[in-house]
């Protein structure tokens, strides 16, 4: 294994642990971008804070001490410092969990998620766009229109999973955490906890998404975003070439006329960020532009 990233000399990492405040430790600060590619050794940060992760500098440098940094570092990773279309690919399977039994095959899917990182005043940014998803027969992989619910006998029609919104509608990145937009005085400030670590020539940033308060459970998100080390290491580069593997928990999808029947979904998908849309593999672009043509981008009215 190569390019560990190791909380080295003059490299600052404050930890944070469950427990709660008064935890912290750190050591000195200021990584430069050939002792960052240089480094060797075992896992960097373990249950950090958002203020630990890697960003451009001055002077060329990876400064892991400041939150500013460590904020543009994560949306370098997860979309772009400069406002424009960041398209995502992912193809995944569908499980249907009930209590006390084997986790069953439900569907297979392939969708598209397209960011745009608003820049707001204040130094704060707004991740506003749209998700595109369409079922797939989880054996032949063709198109799903109809399908038989195993659960309860009945034929349904399949929609797509079309979710998402405008400005004021998305994510608000700042130092003090990420929050859904139209939720940011219902959540408290903090930096979300996340493990990064390094191997192979890649960065490996995992965390787990920030819902709002008061929707349906079981709810949750774990994504696992990935780059080359290199590439991180280089302030110039303000769009990351990421891949991502996520597990998503979420309620019966209400299409399914699941009533009261316990259980849930669970969604495993993985892709990578493309650079337009035009790279989107042709059969999906296809029925996108056909069915969802509005969806094509999320540049703000």
């Amino acid at each position: 294994m190569d390019g560990f990233l190791t909380p080295r000399a003059k490299l600052q990492v404050v930890m944070h642990f469950p427990e709660g405040p008064g935890n912290e430790t750190s050591v000195p600060a200021g990584l430069s971008r050939r002792e960052l590619l240089a480094g060797a050794g075992g896992m960097a940060v373990l249950g950090a804070p958002l203020s630990s992760l890697a960003a451009p500098g001055p002077g060329g440098t990876i400064d892991l001490s400041t939150p500013r940094d460590n904020l543009l570092a994560l949306i370098r990773i997860q979309a772009s410092l400069r406002e424009e279309d960041v398209p995502w690919w992912y193809s995944g399977v569908i499980y249907g969990a009930e209590e006390g039994k084997a986790p069953r095959l439900l569907f297979g899917f392939e969708g598209m998620e397209m960011y745009w990182m608003r820049h707001l005043d204040a130094g704060e940014f707004e991740l506003i766009g749209h998700t595109v998803s369409f079922l797939k027969d989880a054996e032949s992989g063709e198109w799903l229109k109809q399908w038989r619910n195993p659960y309860t006998g009945e034929t349904l029609e399949v929609p797509a999973a079309v979710q998402g919104g405008g400005a004021g509608r998305g994510f608000n990145y700042s130092e003090k955490g990420i929050r859904p937009t139209p939720f940011i005085d219902r959540m408290p400030e903090r930096p979300p906890a996340y493990r990064i670590l390094s191997g192979g020539g890649r960065v490996w940033l995992s965390k787990e998404t920030e819902y709002p308060p008061g929707m349906a459970q079981p709810r949750l998100q774990r994504q696992t975003m990935n780059c080359a080390l290199e590439e991180f290491a280089d302030p110039g580069v303000t769009r990351l070439k990421t891949q991502f593997a996520s597990t998503v928990f979420m309620p019966w999808r209400a299409w399914m006329n699941m009533g009261e029947h316990p259980g849930h979904l669970i969604w495993h998908a993985a892709g990578l960020k493309l650079p337009s849309v035009e790279s989107l593999p042709a059969p999906y672009r296809k029925r996108l532009e056909t069915e969802h043509p509005d969806k094509l981008s999320a540049r703000p009215a």
